[in-house]
């Protein structure tokens, strides 16, 4: 009887460990995604901006099984996991398990502001970043109708909050987009630039890079144009301001959040396997802590044994990555009794674009701080190779030429799925308007 295993969530972990898993022909695999699709956060704020396609980031979870014997995909949420049974409730079912590897990754964390919550734009998902570039493209028409009418409002102000690698490439390339697109697009008001904010509670940006790439991040976006403001933490957004902590306020119609993430809770697993930001805590070998035959990678877990890492691992691409390959790994030892391999980070690195022509790169084997072009050459090598299939390289790789070049791009849509109902004025009010 082959061995079952169900994957829960194919993001970075999850995708790499069936990857490997279905070479071996004694796992059935099942993966379940809420998405029929895998994508690439590391480029969400690109498709927000319009830099890039959704297709250029993801790829359907069906095609890409194509040729996998022993692994199939089931669209559907998790909803509960009943250990003394080896079984998951799903939205589109139940199913058994030998081995369960919970992959769920993390979602935006409000801190209990709930104003910011409810109003606040996130950056998780490929939904966020299509509602991100739907507002920022709907509030240009809006503030391009009111300056005809003679009204200054409506594009005034932008604030990003949050002060890691995501913040600082929305800000920059909201930046540019201000600087060299938008005029062009909305002459109404081309002598007007938006004005972009970057706020963090923190007293650096990038906190885990080093000293020289956070100096050369913040003087970057000082010079394009950007308000980087330190050591301000939200606590509230409210009537079209952003309130800070010290009782300041920026009056804006858009808050990008980025500040932060938690995992997710999952019932059926035990309060105490959790431990901070909600995320589980795993052994060396990523079993969940009590759980049997339970495992966790990626954001989701917590494993503090990396002599290295004692206080866990950074929530990164390439820890999901390795995780799930070691886990893949640790699975086949266990079929033939052979020694279990504990888990040990292998850090390639940490890096952030900014703009055009300009990132940073701290590089850990030898320790080497890079910015500028070249960085930010690195930067897009790292991001290209990393995407799925060679589809996606392709038509990213064009994408970026052409927005290099011409400093332009040409994806500025405003795209809502379903019906919308449009609000319709009186046609006498339209008349006298």
């Amino acid at each position: 009887m082959k061995k079952e295993v169900v994957i829960i969530g194919g993001g970075f972990a999850g995708i790499n460990l069936a990857k490997k898993l279905c070479r071996n022909a004694a796992f059935h695999i099942t993966l379940i995604d809420k998405n029929n699709y895998n994508f690439f956060p590391p480029l969400l704020y690109q498709v927000a901006t319009g830099f890039l396609e959704v297709s250029n980031i993801s790829y359907p979870f069906r095609k890409f099984l194509h040729g996998r014997k022993n692994i199939n995909f089931q669209m559907g949420t998790l909803l509960r996991v009943v250990p003394e049974k080896h079984k998951v409730v799903l939205s589109s079912g139940v199913l058994h398990y030998d081995y369960l590897v919970l992959a769920t990754g993390t979602e935006s964390n409000y801190f209990g502001l709930e104003n910011v919550m409810k109003n606040a734009l996130p950056m998780k998902t490929i939904d966020d970043a299509i509602e991100l570039r739907n507002t920022l493209l709907q509030n240009a028409e809006t503030a391009a109708n009111n300056a005809k009418k003679g009204i200054v409002k409506g594009m005034d102000s932008i604030v990003v909050a949050g002060g890691g690698p995501t913040g600082v490439e929305v800000a920059g390339m909201l930046a540019e987009m201000s600087e060299n697109i938008l005029g062009k697009d909305y002459p109404e008001f081309k002598d007007r630039k938006v004005k972009i904010y970057l706020v963090d509670g923190a007293p650096t940006l990038l906190g885990p890079m080093s000293k020289k790439s956070q100096s050369y991040t913040y003087d970057a976006l000082i010079k394009m144009g950007v308000d980087v403001q330190l050591n301000k933490q939200v606590k509230d957004y409210v009537d079209g301001a952003v309130v800070f902590a010290d009782g300041e306020q920026i009056r804006t119609r858009l808050l990008i959040w980025t500040a932060g993430v938690t995992a997710k809770g999952i019932d059926g697993i035990p309060a105490d396997s959790y431990g901070r930001g909600q995320r589980l805590v795993v052994d060396a070998y990523n079993q969940v802590k009590g759980m049997e035959n339970i495992f966790a990678i990626g954001d989701t877990c917590l494993q503090t044994s990396d002599a290295a890492f004692p206080g866990g691992h950074p929530q990164l691409a390439q820890v999901a990555i390795q995780q799930g390959k070691n886990l893949a790994g640790n699975l086949f030892a266990a079929l033939t009794g052979q020694p279990l391999r504990a888990f040990k980070y292998h850090d390639k690195g940490s890096m952030a674009i900014i703009g055009r022509s300009m990132a940073v790169a701290n590089l850990p084997h030898p320790k080497l701080d890079i910015t500028g072009w070249l960085a930010w050459a690195m930067w897009l090598f790292v991001h290209l190779f990393s995407l799925i299939n060679y589809r996606n390289r392709i038509k990213t790789m064009y994408n970026w030429t052409t927005a290099y070049f011409t400093k332009d791009q040409a994806l500025r849509m405003i795209i809502r799925p379903g019906k919308q109902q449009e609000k319709k004025q009186p046609l006498a009010e339209l008349m006298t308007s």
